[in-house]
């Protein structure tokens, strides 16, 4: 059986991280069941680092999965600028959230579908090809 490679935005990871969050028991379940690789950016990194600010301890756990690698952290190449840039222009009314339009660009870098995300944006953006997304986490 192939390995799940997936895509992960902040809201399932500070869900996580925050019991106090109202979808933590949802990212706990998920994260038990999950067997894959997750891979997000580094903007999407400081987002949940933003929203974790009121209890250092619970950020340095996220840092030490880091660490610990249990995410992968692709960073972003000047071809990904360029192209979030465009997508920050056709997605102009939503507006465009630099986290969720690096997560789109990784995901035509990378040639991946699945997302894992509490966005309903990524029902509106499109990945390469015009195709959708496939959301893996369940509210």
């Amino acid at each position: 059986m192939a390995l799940t490679v997936a895509l992960i935005d902040a809201g399932p990871l500070v869900a996580y991280y925050n019991k106090g969050d109202r979808w933590h028991s949802s990212a706990q379940r998920f994260f038990e069941i999950f067997k894959g690789k997750l891979i997000t950016s580094e903007p999407v990194v400081t987002e949940v680092m933003w929203h974790l600010s009121v209890d250092w301890h619970v950020q340095n756990a996220f840092l030490d999965d880091l660490q610990r690698e249990l995410f992968t952290v692709a960073s972003l190449t000047p071809p990904d600028f360029k192209y979030i840039a465009e997508l920050n222009e056709k997605y102009k009314d939503l507006p465009g959230d630099f986290a969720d339009l690096s997560i789109v660009a990784l995901s035509e870098r990378f040639h991946l579908l699945d997302v894992v995300s509490l966005d309903a944006d990524f029902d509106i953006y499109r990945a390469y090809g015009k195709k959708k997304f496939v959301q893996l986490f369940q509210k």
